[in-house]
């Protein structure tokens, strides 16, 4: 890892979600955090935008007002403007006295705050609805695009990063937010500004008109010439940015690994590596992005100084009168800030389509329960669990599981054993449909789970997993999140059954301590005895533990055997472990490799065979 370059650095931590037709991995799901972030132009901009335009048309009555106020926010600018001419007209040519002269100066001006203040109130008006439009839209956006998640099946999240899923909610939907409450009023401003002043300036003078038009390729080619170079490094710093983000990420929370190997220095220097590296970029980023308003000033300030010299030569030669000329330089420097304007928004529009069609993407991905069919009503079940010639991979080119074939009859507990691999969390996961199977049946009470609501069905799976998650809240919340209508009293025998009582009542607030940062204040095995006391205050007849005592020590596992019992008692119970402690109770034991049951029976009967589980026992061969 020290000996890493710049260059394969950031390949891995700008690394973005695999390829979907690989799929999560021949070895099951898999997590990778990382920060993609939307580049390029987006593939299908109609649709996105009229899917965009859906979540924005249900504020039409405001879009209709904040379009006035635009509309009357720039003819108010531009009438200000106009009335310069003959306000500078009357004081030249109209050879009033002095006192005349003010008094027509004095009205004019409150002409023009009159004017100017009816502009400013629009503007406010118009900033506060769009402001209102677009996070109400936004707001919606997240909604739905949570609700969805809600809806994917396990392998859509095997398959996709945390950090590409996290960056939906928060940098997608952001750029669209300022899409729509800055950028696309200002291009809707920025276009009305530029038509209306384009045609006072035909209006006022068709040749000085003809000067300005003369500079716009000038104006376009500049504008293009510095955004493109700025897109170019803007993108190469979002890379950087995610590339530090992720190694921060990493070395933060493998803290422990990186002292316990005395990596420190070559972590430090992997960092100055990757920071040095987004330093240069940014530089490139802002450099480019900040000379984009002196290079087009500086254009139209030429303009401007051009205009303003013919239409002097005008006034001498052509009887043109000053005050057209005053306004019209205004108009040529007025002309210009749209088109800067407009240039500038393209990538931040591209920017905002493209995220907008990352989360479209997740809301078009198909539900778990798409192809669902409730032919039963899963009510008051006794548990037995059947699998019959069940085959399965979790991509086609690779099996995970062989006609595997078993029977767990209600209140009976089943083992799985064997390698790394070999496919017994595979099987409970065959259980609760978060994957399908590829061919053979698994059915519950006789009836095929393919015909129950996957809802009905997990609500009667209790499940005790080796990576514990805790949630924000009390420790009484997150045992009752096994079962929302528990009463205080349940919630404690619950603990009581899996001997988690006694940690909990010494804690500060017992069973209102608040756990924070999925359970950062407590021990790994405290964590793994409050999902046991989760699954023991459910009510459902079917339990499934995945190595659910593997992060607890020897001695608190003999203190939970018995409150084990009691769990299981009742219970269709799969077990995955890998102390043999564990399983040799068990009703029946499978012992799997490379996908299919090779040997079968109880604790007793498989050593009576002197084959693979022997070997485990034994110790000629380790349990992987």
């Amino acid at each position: 890892m020290a000996g890493r370059n710049l260059e394969e650095l950031q390949k891995r931590y700008n690394r973005i979600a695999p390829d979907k037709k690989k799929g999560p991995g021949p070895m099951g799901p898999g997590r990778r955090m990382s920060q993609p972030r939307a580049k390029g132009k987006p593939g299908n901009t109609g649709e996105t935008v009229k899917r965009l335009w859906k979540y924005v048309s249900r504020y039409k009555f405001r879009l209709l007002l904040v379009i006035l106020c635009m509309l009357t926010s720039t003819l108010t600018s531009l009438a200000a403007s106009y009335i310069m001419r003959p306000l500078i007209n009357d004081m030249v040519y109209s050879g009033k006295p002095a006192s005349e002269k003010l008094k027509s100066l004095a009205l004019m001006l409150l002409l023009m705050g009159g004017i100017y203040l009816v502009g400013i109130a629009s503007t406010y008006i118009q900033a506060r609805l769009m402001l209102r439009v677009s996070t109400s839209a936004s707001e919606k956006i997240r909604n739905d695009l949570f609700n969805k998640l809600q809806s994917l099946p396990v392998k859509f999240f095997d398959s996709e990063t945390v950090g590409g899923i996290m960056s939906r909610f928060t940098n997608d939907i952001d750029n669209i937010d300022t899409m729509m409450n800055q950028t696309i009023t200002q291009l809707v401003s920025g276009l009305v500004t530029l038509a209306g002043t384009f045609c006072l300036m035909i209006y006022t003078s068709r040749v000085l008109t003809l000067v300005v038009i003369a500079f716009i390729p000038l104006l376009l080619l500049g504008g293009q010439f510095v955004a493109k170079r700025s897109a170019k490094y803007y993108t190469a710093q979002q890379a950087a940015l995610g590339a530090v983000n992720g190694y921060i990420e990493e070395s933060v929370t493998g803290q422990k690994v990186v002292k316990v190997f005395n990596h420190e220095e070559a972590c430090v220097d992997e960092f100055e590596l990757l920071n040095n590296d987004m330093r240069s970029k940014q530089m490139g980023a802002q450099f480019f992005g900040g000379i984009m308003g002196p290079v087009m000033g500086n254009i139209t300030q030429i303009c401007y100084g051009v205009t303003a010299g013919v239409g002097g030569l005008l006034c001498i030669f052509k009887g043109f009168d000053v005050g057209g000329v005053s306004i019209f330089a205004n108009y040529s420097r007025q002309f210009a800030q749209p088109i800067n304007m407009i240039s500038m928004q393209t990538s931040t529009i591209f920017a905002a389509l493209a995220g907008a069609e990352r989360v479209f993407k997740i809301m078009d991905a198909d539900p778990e329960n798409i192809n669902d069919v409730i032919k039963d009503e899963f009510d008051g079940i006794e548990g037995r669990v059947e699998l019959k010639d069940v085959t399965f991979g979790y991509i086609p080119e690779k099996t995970v599981l062989r006609n595997i074939s078993l029977v767990a009859e209600p209140g009976k507990k089943i083992a799985f054993v064997g390698s790394t691999g070999a496919g017994k969390t595979t099987i409970t996961n065959l259980i609760n449909r978060f994957y399908d199977i590829d061919s053979g049946e698994i059915t519950v009470d006789g009836r095929n789970i393919k015909d129950i609501d996957r809802f009905e069905l997990r609500r009667n799976i209790a499940m005790v997993l080796q990576d514990t998650h805790l949630f924000t809240g009390t420790i009484m919340e997150n045992i009752r999140y096994g079962r929302l209508d528990a009463t205080d009293d349940e919630v404690v025998q619950a603990a009581k059954t899996a001997s988690a009582h006694s940690f909990i009542m010494r804690l500060s607030d017992g069973y209102n301590t608040v756990i924070e940062g999925d359970g950062a204040n407590l021990s790994q095995g405290q964590r793994q005895l409050l999902n046991i006391a989760r699954a023991a205050i459910s009510k459902a007849p079917i339990l499934v533990l995945d190595e659910a005592t593997s992060s607890v020590d020897t001695r608190t596992e003999r203190h939970i055997e018995h409150g084990m019992d009691r769990l299981m008692k009742n219970r269709t119970t799969f077990v995955i472990a890998h102390r043999l402690s564990t399983v040799r109770n068990s009703d029946a034991i499978m012992v799997l490799e490379k996908g299919e049951i090779i040997e079968r029976g109880s604790h007793e009967e498989l050593l009576a065979l002197k084959g693979r589980y022997y070997e485990l026992c034994t110790g000629v061969r380790e349990l992987d």
